[in-house]
C-alpha cells in the first residue's frame, strides 16, 4: 500500500516515465485454471493503483521483439492504495476512472469501459500461473496516459473504492 502524498523517485534509466490509473482485484482465494462464472468468488477486495512505466525503454524492447517488463519493473512502479473488502464495494462494474497531474485531469473513463471483465482477467491471469491470496492484479486504465516529470502532483481515483495520491520526486 502507498501513504497519500508519498514521494516516488523518478526512475533511472528512463527519460519518459508514463501515467496509468488502474482499478487493481486483490485475491483473497487462490487457485490455478479458475473457471469465470466462479472468478470473482476469488477476490478479497478493489483498490485504485498506478502503473507506472518507463515507455521509452518498453518500446524499445517492443521494437527488438523482448518482453516488456524492464519498462515496467523498477522500485515502487506501482503504487496501490487502500485494499476496500468486497463486503463494502460489492463488485464493481461500472464508476468513474480517473487521474489528474498537477490538478489537470489527463484520464477519465468508466469501468463498464475495460476490454476485458474481471471475472475474464482472473480467469486468464489463473492460467498462466496458480494465484495466490494477496496477489494484486492491474486491470486496465482508460485513454490518456502520459508523461510525469519531477515534482508532478499524481492524484487518481475510482469511484466507490478511493483515491491514491504520490508526487513524482528527483531521480
Amino acid at each position: 500500500m502507498v501513504d497519500t502524498d508519498t514521494v516516488i523517485p523518478y526512475p533511472s534509466l528512463t527519460k519518459d516515465l508514463h501515467h496509468e490509473i488502474e482499478m487493481v482485484v486483490a485475491i483473497g482465494k487462490g487457485g490455478s485454471n479458475i473457471d469465470p462464472a466462479h472468478a470473482l468468488d476469488h477476490v478479497y477486495g478493489y483498490a485504485v493503483g498506478l502503473d507506472l512505466t518507463r515507455r521509452d525503454l518498453q518500446g524499445d524492447a517492443k521494437k527488438k521483439g523482448r518482453p516488456w517488463d524492464w519498462g515496467k519493473a523498477f522500485d515502487r512502479s506501482s503504487p496501490c492504495g487502500p485494499i476496500v473488502p468486497v463486503a463494502e464495494t460489492g463488485h464493481p462494474s461500472e464508476g468513474r476512472v480517473w487521474l489528474a497531474v498537477n490538478g489537470e485531469i489527463r484520464q477519465e473513463g468508466d469501468l463498464d469501459e475495460l476490454i476485458w471483465p474481471v471475472a475474464d482477467v482472473i480467469a486468464l491471469c489463473s492460467q498462466a500461473m496458480e494465484l495466490k491470496a494477496g496477489d494484486l492484479i492491474y486491470t486496465g486504465t482508460p485513454a490518456g496516459v502520459g508523461a510525469l516529470e519531477p515534482g508532478d502532483q499524481v492524484e487518481g481515483g475510482v469511484d466507490g473504492i478511493g483515491e491514491i495520491a504520490i508526487t513524482i520526486g528527483e531521480a
